[in-house]
């Protein structure tokens, strides 16, 4: 994972607009509220700039969007290089059908859930860490995009008790999968506890379908994930999935429940 290249572009293009518009590092930091310390770091690549500084910069420096473009490049290559094809699977399906044991799917989390897992189960730390969470929110623009593919998720339901980032954390983590699950073509579904074995507890799987040609599929592991594309494999999660989704309760069921459990996290 190399994003020191396109890091550096944005240094560079940061430099540049900075220059042609007659600021310094000072004079810009006072118009974006930010420290001087910090456009310095970001200037020398020693810091990856946030969302927040970044729309700054943009806006002041009239750059039409280019340093926007640049940081939006430098988290998508920020992706762990064996995630990347399915990350460009997931943008291109016109559906999604998902099932997660343990925890939220990465298109449903929160950023602080979201960073609340790679701190308890990640090796990476610091802005290597920043830059996998800032990637996998941009991945959540899927679902808000003019015509966003139908997405039906099955979890188990221990998920809504597994005080993952503490108390705060989880409720507003389920408050957020409440406003999520209530758009149109959003469907959640709840393995109760009272289901014993079921297949599903193999482990977390994905199932894509591309506006054309067969199914695609992505298997989750604690190296690294796998996509699947041999279709006798695909055949044989389709049955996992039916499996799962018959043991789950209805989407209205379902938001009763974690509207329920957001407000035991207290």
């Amino acid at each position: 994972m190399d994003r020191l290249p396109m890091l550096e572009l944005f240094a560079g293009e940061l430099r540049r607009l900075r220059a042609t518009a007659g600021l310094s590092q000072e004079a810009l930091s006072e118009r974006i509220n930010y420290s001087a310390s910090l456009v310095a770091a970001v200037e020398q690549c020693r810091r990856p700039p946030r969302l927040e500084f970044t729309e700054r910069s943009d806006r002041v420096l009239d750059a039409d969007g280019l340093l926007l473009r640049i940081r939006e490049t430098m988290i998508r290559e920020s992706v762990m290089p064996w995630f990347r094809e399915w990350v460009t699977i997931e943008q291109e399906a016109t559906a999604l059908r998902s099932f997660q044991p343990l925890v939220l799917p990465g298109l449903l989390q929160t950023e602080a859930y979201a960073r609340a897992l790679h701190e308890g189960a990640s090796q990476l730390l610091g802005d290597e860490m920043e830059q996998q969470v800032a990637a996998r929110m941009q991945r959540q623009g899927i679902l808000t995009r003019e015509k966003p593919p139908l997405f039906v998720v099955v979890l188990d339901d221990t998920i809504l008790e597994r005080p993952v980032g503490g108390s705060a954390v989880m409720r507003e983590q389920l408050h957020h999968l409440l406003d999520v699950g209530r758009r149109p073509r959003v469907h959640l579904h709840l393995v109760p506890r009272i289901v014993g074995a079921y297949p599903g507890l193999n482990g977390a799987f994905v199932i894509a379908t591309p506006s054309d040609g067969d199914d695609v599929a992505y298997l989750d592991n604690p190296l690294q994930g796998t996509v699947i594309e041999r279709q006798v494999d695909v055949r044989s999660l389709r049955q996992s999935w039916e499996s799962v989704r018959a043991e789950a309760m209805s989407h209205g069921q379902t938001l009763r429940m974690i509207s329920e459990a957001a407000e035991a996290w207290t």
